[in-house]
């Protein structure tokens, strides 16, 4: 008889994003005079750039031509958007990470789950918590994260990121093979410093473990004083993996293109995770489109630049006013400063899941439940800044009036 993967079938329950996209459906279905307001899912809600649009156009055209055709691309990508990565993200920065070790792909999140395959199952895994639930689920399904009791997982090292300690987790006690750091963090809204992150990649070069550093929100760290990638850092570019993405800054959440770095020089075990990630593309992909690729190359041009800019502005305009109106309305807040999201506490020591209810049913907006990040979760609630400012303002004022 065939058998399943027994840790995919272990996973509890349904994916947090799955059960929010749930409750609202069943509460809209049953209410349909009520006009919802969704603040949960991390969606962007403006156009692409017009330099991205025009040059996919153009990209689409060329496909048409006999002349300019491509079939399959390169594996890693096309060296225009590589290098347009390499001076922009990381050159301009001072931190030296060449063209050839970028790869592009159709998404953080398919490199969050699909990057746990150059490591062994009996890898420990240490997370943020909260944390971005993929980090835990991927590696629940490839068997590393033990037996699920109460909410916890047996083998995961949870680092609580609280009130208490500023939402800065604290080295782990116990040896961490694989350490998943997302900055400026989803759900907490928390920037890293310099310092923090140093503590974090002299940790990981003195173990030999390997950081998954997730950057997706880096556009948004408005202070300059801050990091934008871990390979700003002296030391990362030999126990830091780093993924960015083009989902949040530009809007490609629809459209899908991102990548991930792997510097030549980090090694493990005398292999290289370069050369490991090559032959794991190279085999299971086909890389992400030529037109995609045109489209996010366009945003580093001048007009781009500027373009993505307002995009920026705009969500964060959102956010400083969710922000500075739910402490008004006596909430306990965070975040939403250089990051889109911003966490705060729920009232009279309501659980995550029953605050929400609360919003969805009697402020009819759509939040998402702090516990669905972690046990460390329990008791808040995030919301996003990508949604329609008009919106925006009349779900907080929604929010305001219950309180």
């Amino acid at each position: 008889m065939i058998k399943l993967n027994e840790h995919l079938a272990s996973l509890p329950g349904s994916y947090l994003f799955a059960e929010v996209a749930n409750r609202t459906k069943a509460y809209s279905d049953a209410n349909p005079d009520k006009t919802l307001i969704k603040l949960g899912i991390g969606d962007v809600s403006l156009p692409l750039p017009k330099s991205s649009v025009l040059a996919m156009q153009k990209a689409a055209e060329e496909m048409g031509i006999k002349e300019s055709f491509r079939g399959y691309g390169p594996y890693e990508g096309y060296d225009f958007l590589r290098q347009a990565i390499s001076a922009n993200e990381y050159i301009a920065r001072d931190a030296v990470i060449s063209a050839d070790e970028i790869f592009i792909s159709d998404g953080a999140k398919s490199d969050v789950a699909n990057i746990g395959e150059l490591f062994s199952i009996d890898c420990r895994v240490a997370v943020c918590d909260p944390v971005y639930p993929v980090y835990v689920d991927v590696n629940a399904m490839a068997g590393r994260n033990g037996s699920f009791l109460n909410g916890i997982w047996s083998k995961i090292i949870y680092m609580p990121c609280v009130p208490e300690n500023k939402f800065v987790p604290e080295l782990p006690k116990e040896r961490a093979d694989l350490i998943y750091l997302c900055y400026p963090n989803n759900p907490t809204g928390v920037a890293a410093s310099f310092e923090g992150l140093k503590t974090w990649v002299d940790y990981a070069n003195e173990h030999e473990s390997i950081i998954i550093y997730d950057a997706a929100y880096r556009a948004y760290i408005s202070d300059k004083n801050l990091p934008h990638s871990i390979y700003e850092i002296p030391g990362a570019k030999t126990c830091a993996i780093e993924i960015g993405s083009f989902s949040k800054n530009a809007g490609f959440t629809g459209t899908r293109c991102s990548y991930i770095v792997i510097p030549k020089e980090l090694k493990r075990g005398g292999k290289s995770l370069y050369e490991l990630w090559y032959r794991r593309q190279s085999s299971k992909y086909n890389g992400c489109s030529y037109i995609i690729q045109r489209g996010a190359e366009a945003i580093y041009s001048d007009k781009g630049k500027s373009e993505v800019s307002k995009l920026i502005s705009y969500y964060m305009s959102n956010a400083k006013f969710i922000s500075n109106s739910l402490k008004k309305a006596g909430l306990e807040v965070y975040g939403g400063v250089d990051s889109p999201y911003i966490w705060f506490k729920t009232v009279d020591g309501m659980s995550s899941w029953d605050f929400f209810d609360l919003l969805l049913k009697e402020a009819n907006v759509v939040t998402t439940p702090g516990s669905g990040f972690g046990p460390s979760g329990e008791g808040f609630i995030r919301l996003t800044a990508f949604g329609d400012a008009e919106q925006s303002r009349i779900a907080v004022s929604r929010i305001s009036e219950i309180l």
